[in-house]
């Protein structure tokens, strides 16, 4: 009797916990998740563009710390009478989209999960708690240890009429230029740190195999130099710096994807 009772209790767990809805209720949902995850961009932006000059100024900390380690005023330029204006739109809308991305994943999750099985919806719930984690976590990287060490390195190609040089070769960058190569870097840093959560979660959905990645292992390395060259600044450096992670985080999928993957039960 006690097997019999426990069935039915098991195949409830299985069950989607959640009413059917019609076409136009799924809409309707859709509509008020992005409608809240606008809210919620709109509100930080509103908040990050008060704040534009001092997120700004975080931003451009490395290159000031590169600049006076050489003895150098740091200093940038603008050549257009709005382009601090729209550059400080850029920044907003940067840092909106890292502040309010909780809450949109958020807004995903509560959109998808009412259509998921209660085993799914606990399978999921892992990938999107680290998700963010990892983002934050590759955009860190980039702007404590990668932008430092590019910098370092490129303003070693100045020269000065003082150190035997004929003409002076010095940096004038300008402000929305290099907002755009700091935000491309550490956009590209916390997109990259993602390929664990996207390997773990195809391998726990049967899609990939360890043994699979293993086998595919000199292409899957290839596959990381083609992806650091498309995400990164067009120059050698930054691509080597970010195939390095893409390499380590890429071997951490192997073994992650083989610890979940499903068994495959030998034939008796």
């Amino acid at each position: 009797m006690d097997s019999v009772n426990e069935q039915p209790e098991e195949k409830k767990e299985d069950e989607i916990n959640d009413k059917e809805m019609p076409l136009m209720e799924h809409l309707v949902e859709l509509r008020r998740r992005l409608m809240w995850s606008a809210v919620a961009i709109v509100i930080a932006f509103g908040v990050c563009y008060y704040f534009a000059p001092q997120i700004y100024d975080f931003l451009a900390a490395p290159l000031a710390h590169a600049l006076e380690a050489r003895g150098e005023k740091p200093q940038l330029i603008y050549t257009a009478l709005y382009e601090v204006f729209f550059t400080y739109i850029q920044v907003a809308l940067f840092a909106a989209l890292f502040v309010s991305f909780p809450i949109v994943a958020t807004q995903i999750w509560l959109f998808v999960a009412p259509g998921l099985y209660k085993k799914e919806k606990r399978a999921m719930l892992p990938f999107l708690i680290v998700t963010p984690f990892l983002f934050f976590m590759g955009g860190a990287l980039a702007y404590y240890v990668v932008l430092p060490t590019i910098y370092k390195f490129l303003l070693s190609f100045q020269t000065t009429v003082t150190r035997g040089a004929d003409v002076d070769i010095q940096l004038m960058a300008k402000v929305s230029e290099y907002l755009g190569t700091v935000m491309k870097i550490i956009f590209a840093f916390g997109v990259a740190f993602e390929l664990p959560v996207l390997l773990t979660l195809l391998g726990k959905v049967g899609i990939l195999s360890s043994a699979g990645l293993k086998k595919h292992r000199r292409y899957a390395y290839v596959g990381c130099f083609i992806v650091a060259a498309i995400l990164a600044p067009p120059d050698a450096l930054t691509m080597c710096i970010l195939a390095g992670p893409l390499l380590l985080l890429f071997e951490i999928s192997v073994i992650t994807v083989g610890m979940v993957e499903p068994k495959v039960v030998p034939d008796a």
